[in-house]
């Protein structure tokens, strides 16, 4: 086989007193990791709860040295279309081509001073890979020069070429089981204190992923005024 393949299935369910532990939506994946060293992941998430609901499917590849090649966008709000949006990534730039009944048609191009440290796609799977994408073993803390298609907290916004400047932080190793299975995974969170680039500031992000080369999504939480919760409830690779 040329390739191989990673699915799975994220159960989303919340914190808040008065739904505690109640799904409020759900997220599946899969990635192709092929021969050539490239990796394309591909994922279908939904958020029911709170209203509206959005709906996102996204395909984003990187490449064999795992910086960001190419990923489209698809997103409806309220069970209504919102945008779609395709971005791709050169060495020194970023093109993006969306649009959406509120934005009509753009087209954007962003030339970057320096390096990006990568693409923010909102679903959950795809924050604990990019994650993994970063060397740890110096550094615990880490500002991320990145851009997103959204600077929503759920990404509910038609995709356009968004800058954010956000910190991840490394806690250290620990065995997680969830109802996929045991895993030895690493401890990370995402902090935000408002001066992000985001809509406002982001409640910490606690990530675990599977401490190996495939940096899957093994369990986490907001807590704030978000108060969710995310777990990986199948597992096939």
């Amino acid at each position: 086989m040329t390739h191989r393949t990673i699915t799975g299935k994220i159960a989303y369910t919340s914190k808040k007193p008065h739904m505690m532990d109640q799904a409020r939506g759900e997220e599946d994946f899969r990635f192709t990791h092929h021969s050539d060293g490239k990796t394309t992941l591909r994922a279908h998430c939904f958020i029911a709860e709170p209203d509206p609901s959005v709906m996102r499917d996204i395909i984003y590849s990187l490449d064999a040295n795992r910086r960001p090649m190419d990923c489209h966008v698809r997103l409806t709000v309220g069970d209504k279309f919102m945008g779609t949006g395709w971005f791709r990534f050169g060495d020194d730039y970023i093109e993006c081509e969306s649009y959406g009944p509120t934005i009509g048609r753009v087209s954007q191009r962003v030339d970057l001073a320096t390096p990006i440290d990568g693409f923010g796609t909102h679903p959950i799977v795809a924050d604990g890979y990019f994650l993994s994408l970063h060397d740890w073993e110096a550094k615990k803390r880490h500002t991320f020069n990145m851009y997103l298609p959204s600077p929503d907290h759920r990404g509910a916004t038609p995709p356009f070429l968004a800058p954010v400047r956000i910190d991840g932080l490394y806690l250290g190793k620990e065995e997680i089981t969830v109802k996929a299975g045991t895993f030895q995974t690493r401890h990370f969170q995402f902090l935000d204190d408002g001066s992000s680039g985001m809509s406002s500031e982001h409640p910490v992000y606690d990530v675990w992923i599977t401490d190996d080369a495939d940096a899957i999504f093994v369990q986490g939480g907001v807590g704030g005024y978000m108060q969710t919760w995310y777990e990986l409830v199948e597992l096939n690779r």
